[in-house]
């Protein structure tokens, strides 16, 4: 299996460009080397057109749809596999702050089962609704900071300014575990460890890195859905971020064959199909593939933003993205997995009295360590 990954909307570390809220990442699969299979046809195209290579944002719709579908007869016949994966940047700094800071393995005063089970995502949304703008921007400034003073000092204030709106909350359990969690945040600051150490740790929190995790995971997944080993994976040249996705490919790679639960009625963390290769890094002039990816992640990226697009390139996009998969980090996708939550049915039967012995040696463990603040 071969595989050729493009990004759009890259805004590196910097989250709150309004003009660019999403960062897309497109995956575009094949059975072939199309670096070498695509190259002939796509010669041809160019030709067409009149253009040294194809950039979809150069060509427009007009010029895209002129060799759409020719383009569409050559993905049935490759069966090429198309995945978008996105990253809502704004909800990613929330995200992260809740990670560092509400992570029962650093905060003393969160419970275990409210991080370590799907309670964690019932906690999450209501965090988030003590964040604006201002302050959602202040949390990821803080989470950027190098100088861990300087940072424990920035992640008081943000705490601080929560606390004071932890009243707003709905119901009385939810302002318990939040004030006190912000409460045991404020007095061990540097316990959380929420800033970065240096510039290459800086880029492990970026979106394009979080974005490059869903990336080696939709690969891995298609993989093993396919059962085909991954031969190679072409990556679109840039300078800022390859490094750190090389490195992320690595770690990936260490992990490869593991299983491992993540916690009670949570998804397990599987590895088995991580590739073994490494990620390379292309230029999209060196790239038929990369070329081909670029234009269905152009058509995907202007159809969610509802901008027009051909009725031709409308049947590109399908053809190819039918087979694929589709995933975002964004607090409106963890709602769409985890709504359920809000609704849970009746128990049928009484809680065991174990579980209930343990539920109650946790939240005196969390009392304990609030009072003694």
């Amino acid at each position: 299996m071969y595989c050729y990954v493009d990004e759009s909307g890259n805004t590196g570390l910097e989250l709150f460009d309004k003009d660019q809220p999403i960062l897309y990442y497109g995956v575009l699969s094949a059975t072939v080397n199309l670096d070498i299979v695509a190259e002939p046809f796509l010669r041809d195209m160019r030709k067409k057109l009149g253009v040294a290579r194809l950039h979809a944002n150069q060509l427009g719709v007009a010029k895209l749809t002129e060799i759409a579908e020719p383009l569409t007869r050559f993905s049935k016949k490759k069966d090429l596999r198309f995945s978008l994966l996105r990253v809502a940047k704004q909800d990613h700094a929330l995200i992260s702050f809740f990670d560092q800071v509400f992570d029962s393995g650093m905060n003393k005063a969160v419970p275990w089962h409210h991080y370590f089970t799907p309670l964690r995502y019932v906690l999450l949304f209501k965090v988030c609704r003590l964040f604006d703008e201002k302050l959602a921007s202040d949390v990821w400034m803080a989470r950027r900071e190098k100088n861990p003073a300087k940072c424990a000092d920035m992640l008081i204030s943000v705490c601080e300014t929560m606390l004071d709106r932890v009243k707003f909350l709905p119901d009385l359990r939810s302002r318990e575990v939040v004030s006190g969690a912000l409460k045991w945040a404020i007095a061990n600051p540097f316990d959380i460890q929420f800033g970065v150490g240096n510039h290459d740790s800086e880029l492990q929190i970026s979106p394009n890195l979080i974005g490059f995790q869903q990336v080696l995971q939709t690969i891995s997944e298609e993989s093993g859905a396919r059962r085909r080993p991954v031969k190679r994976i072409i990556v679109d040249q840039q300078t800022e971020f390859n490094k750190a996705q090389a490195e992320l490919a690595g770690w990936y790679r260490n992990l490869r064959g593991i299983k491992a639960p993540f916690g009670s009625g949570m998804p397990a963390c599987d590895y088995s199909h991580v590739p073994e290769v490494p990620p390379t890094f292309k230029s999209s002039t060196d790239s038929a593939g990369l070329e081909l990816v670029d234009i269905t992640l152009w058509v995907s990226k202007r159809t969610l933003e509802h901008k027009s697009v051909s009725a031709e390139l409308e049947k590109l996009w399908w053809t190819q993205s039918r087979r694929g998969r589709e995933d975002e980090v964004s607090l409106a996708g963890l709602d769409a997995r985890w709504r359920h939550l809000f609704d849970p049915p009746e128990p049928e039967n009484p809680v065991p009295a174990e579980i209930e012995r343990m539920l109650a040696e946790l939240e005196e463990q969390r009392r304990l360590a609030v009072e003694t603040l």
